[in-house]
This record gives C-alpha cells, structure tokens and sequence, in this order.
C-alpha cells in the first residue's frame, strides 16, 4: 500500500485534466451546435428514461440550451483548474442527469464519462499549472501519489479488457455485423469499394479485437509503446471519421499520457524542470483505497451480469448496459400495440408514430423501452378514466438475420412487471435452431 502512494511527477495528471476539460466542454457546446440538444431532448414529447428515473425529464422549452451550456461552462473551468471540485462536481451531477434521463442516444463515452468524473474528483488535478494553484501558492505541488496511474490504467484495462470479451460471438467473428456497419458508407468515393470488398469486414472484426486486447499491454510496455501510440491514432482517428460517435476516440486517446514517462511528459508539454520532487512516501489513504476497490469490483461485475440472466443478451438486451458492449449489433424491428377496453371490448391500434421521434422508435425494438412505452399508454388512457389492456405485436431482427416475435402477444401489458436484475418472462427466447422455448 505504500508504494501506491510514493510521489511522483504529476504532469500527466495535469495535462490529463486539461485534455479532460476541453473534451467535456466541446461535448457539451457541441451537443448545441449540432442539433443533438434539440432532436434528443427538446423536440420529442418524452425521453425514454432509465427505469426507475421516469421523473426525470428534461427541462420545459429551451431549458436544455442553457443545462448544456452551464456544462460546457464548468468544462472551461477544469479545464482551467478554477475551482476545480467544484466545477467537476457540478459537471458530474449534470452529465449523470443527462446519461439518466434519456437512452435513445446511447454511447460508450457517455457512462465513461462519469466514472472518469468520479475519479477525477478523487484526484489532485489542480495543484499546478492551475487558477486554483495560482490564487492559492500553499497548494501548489509538482508531485502526486503513484496511486494516480494505478487507477487511470485500472480503468482503460477495464473498458479495453471487456470491448475485448464482447466481440467473441459469432456475427463478430464471421464478419457479419462489421459487413452491416459499413455497408452505408460504400459509396464514398475512392474508400468505397474498399468498405465493400468480402476481406474488409474480416480485417476490422479482427483489428478491433486484437487492438482491444493488446493496446494496454503494447503502452505498458517500453518496447512497444510508440507503435501503440501509432495504432491508437490510426484506431481512433478511423472511427472518429467513419462513425461519427462524438469525443470518446479522443477521450480515449488522452489516457496515453499515463503510460509515457512522467518527466518526458513534463518536458514535452509544461517545458520546466522540477525544482524538487518529494522523495518519502505519501500519507496512505485507506478510506480512498476502499472506495476504488468497491468502485472497480462493481464494474468487473456489471458486464458478466448478462451471462447470470437467461437468454442471449444480444436477442434479450438484458445486461447489456453499463458492460462496454458497444458497437456489436444492428437491431430492427416493428412493432403495433393493440388496446383492448375492459368494460367495452372495443379495441384499436395504438397511433404510437405520433407520440415517438425517428431515434425514439428504435428503443420499441428493445424491451425496456417496450416496457416503458406501454406504460405511458396505460397512464394516458387512465387519466381518461379508461381501464384497458395492452397487447404487443413485436418482430426483430438481429444483425440483418431473419425476424422473430421479441414479446408474448398474450401478455397483458397493463399488469406485466419490469424485472431489474433477472430475465423477463413476456420475451420469448429461442434455441440454437431458432425454435421458440418456454420460458
């Protein structure tokens, strides 16, 4: 325990802090300017919550313009080093409110964002190269405890080792989801035939997984750091351009900084030699010590809670969440909910195209948002003064294959339950022949 806390440079946490600020306020003003405030969270009638946080929803009229902004503002601030907890304590509650509030626009940074948050509010990211460092000299310092790195690479060993695990299933191995994604984009002029071609799919299914599994161990080690570095531009430049999923290949890319040596870091970005550097070790922290050790065994514990639940998490979406399992997919589907009123018979066909945006309808191919949808059906038709069932014709289709019917049509969805933890009866699982079973 106390070689995690020996001091050593702290120059790649101070030029992380910068990187991190300036990423979380171009999310922030960017999710403005490019229309995904208003198309996410304005425009449609309800946002598709996570269960348990219905209630929260986003702010009446433009709220959500100065929300985001008041975020890309404290981004400015860590950015800055200005009242550095603060700002990122204010920018977590923010950021985790706009992670809960909605699930149509999912993406892997969003939930990696607010770990990193935590554990930068853990981290003495201001002591230099600071406003808080400048306006107070007294906690100024050129060192922090090694238990800093520890954790950074704790965390990226975590997200790189389960991205890894996730891509070993079938449609990843032969091709088949890699072919789909970049389908759309095989009219790009001069790359297009390329993205068409039968080997590309095959050589990105296995880049990714060998770039998954390998990067951490390549950085770590010296001999290889700098050709790591290399595939991680190449990497993550190539999926920032060609899938537009927003900061996370740059976020992703400033965690380098905590592989390369700390005064090589100094020299290269801050351009001072240190003056003195503390040589005992510091103070242990056991309370801080606990806290990670519960916060990296409930994300070691997340992503394997799908192999505890029955059925392919692929097909059931349970337990996919918050288990890095991005990117593995293509889900289509249709749907009709058909009412019934108890004291009539009379029934219909819900009009839900009316209620739902275009991304809105891709959360009624998934059970959850399933689920919720016909709860706001029973309310809505409740606060009439109807008492009515709700009956769901689901069909899906996985990675362009077959469709199947998603949910039992005898189930009642009035009265049907939500399970959090384990496998929901009403969605109809499938043997390997693609058979119905009992459930």
């Amino acid at each position: 325990m106390n070689k995690l806390w020996t001091p050593i440079d702290n120059a790649p946490l101070l030029l992380f802090r910068i990187f991190f600020g300036f990423l979380i306020a171009a999310e922030s003003f960017g999710a403005i300017m490019t229309g995904w405030v208003r198309k996410v969270l304005i425009k449609p009638e309800f946002t598709f919550s996570h269960i348990g946080f219905e209630w929260l929803q986003p702010l009446p009229g433009y709220g959500m313009y100065a929300y985001f902004a008041l975020m890309g503002s404290m981004g400015i601030a860590v950015m800055l080093g200005y009242k550095y907890r603060w700002s990122l304590g204010i920018f977590t509650l923010l950021w985790t409110g706009v992670y809960l509030m909605q699930k149509e626009a999912y993406n892997n940074h969003y939930y990696l964002l607010i770990l990193v948050c935590i554990i930068m509010l853990f981290m003495p990211a201001n002591k230099n190269v600071s406003i808080d460092a400048k306006q107070n000299p007294a906690i100024k310092t050129n060192y922090m405890p090694k238990f800093v790195l520890v954790v950074m690479i704790t965390q990226m060993v975590i997200v790189y080792g389960f991205a890894t695990i996730a891509k070993f299933y079938p449609d990843w191995l032969n091709g088949t989801f890699t072919r789909n994604l970049f389908q759309p984009h095989s009219n790009f002029p001069v790359i297009g035939p390329i993205f068409s071609s039968s080997w590309f799919p095959i050589f990105i299914a296995y880049s990714g997984i060998l770039f998954d599994g390998l990067i951490i161990p390549a950085l770590l080690w010296k001999k290889t750091r700098t050709i790591a570095l290399l595939a991680s531009l190449v990497f993550h430049l190539f999926n920032a351009v060609t899938l537009q999923i927003g900061i996370f290949p740059f976020f992703a890319l400033s965690f380098v900084v905590f592989f390369y040596p700390q005064e090589q870091i100094r020299k290269l970005f801050f351009r001072n030699k240190l003056s003195h550097l503390e040589t005992a070790p510091l103070k242990p922290s056991k309370a801080v010590l606990a806290f990670f050790i519960l916060f990296f065994s409930v994300q070691l514990l997340l992503p394997i809670r799908h192999w505890f639940i029955k059925g392919d998490v692929l097909w059931t979406e349970e337990g996919h969440r918050l288990s890095w399992r991005m990117m593995l997919r293509q889900r289509n589907g249709f749907i009709t909910y058909r009412i019934v009123d108890k004291q009539t018979k009379e029934q219909w066909m819900y009009p839900y195209h009316d209620k739902v945006s275009f991304k809105q309808f891709n959360m009624l191919n998934k059970p959850d948002g399933i689920w919720q949808f016909a709860q706001r059906i029973k309310k809505e038709y409740q606060e009439q003064g109807k008492d009515i069932s709700i009956f769901v014709d689901s069909k899906v289709s996985i990675n362009s294959k077959p469709y199947k019917m998603l949910i039992d049509p005898a189930v009642d969805f009035a009265t049907a339950k939500w399970d959090y933890f384990f496998h929901n009866e009403w969605i109809i699982l499938y043997d390997a022949q693609g058979n119905p079973i009992n459930n």
